[in-house]
């Protein structure tokens, strides 16, 4: 009895990039750099919905100082870290170490950075100028 050739066919592997959903591009936000933070803006009623995504080795003081002009952030920021880690040291010398995942609130008037290699990314939700008063703030960090 004679055998059969068979020829087998080769799967071909085809390389799969999973997208990680938390650093894809944000449908229908407006898209931009900052001092090295990826930003990505959306409207919701009359807030704003942000998506920051702070890289390893930012510095609030090193890359935003020059970019804003003050010697600190003067920003509140409140919302979730979804990864990373970040040190924030107001200028009365507290410290506070936020670690994902976290829910924020910043006060104003404070210096950060990011803590290890990956990137930190936050959601955060501001009425542009008037967050403080909008969302409840003080307007510099007390104890």
């Amino acid at each position: 009895m004679a055998k059969k050739k068979t020829k087998l066919k080769a799967k071909k592997k085809t390389a799969t990039k999973k997208v990680d959903a938390l650093l894809a591009a944000v449908r229908g936000a407006e898209h931009r750099y900052v001092g090295h933070v990826r930003l990505d803006v959306g409207s919701a009623g009359a807030a704003r919905v942000k998506r920051m995504i702070y890289p390893p080795g930012f510095h609030w003081a090193k890359d935003m100082k020059p970019v804003t002009g003050t010697e600190l952030c003067m920003h509140a920021h409140v919302g979730f870290l979804a990864r990373g880690e970040i040190h924030i040291e107001y200028a009365d010398g507290c410290i506070v170490e936020h670690k994902a995942p976290q829910i924020i609130a910043i006060d104003p008037g404070h210096d950060g950075w990011v803590v290890g290699k990956e990137p930190a990314v936050m959601i955060e939700f501001d009425f542009a100028g008037d967050t403080i008063n909008r969302i409840g703030m003080p307007d510099a960090h007390r104890h």
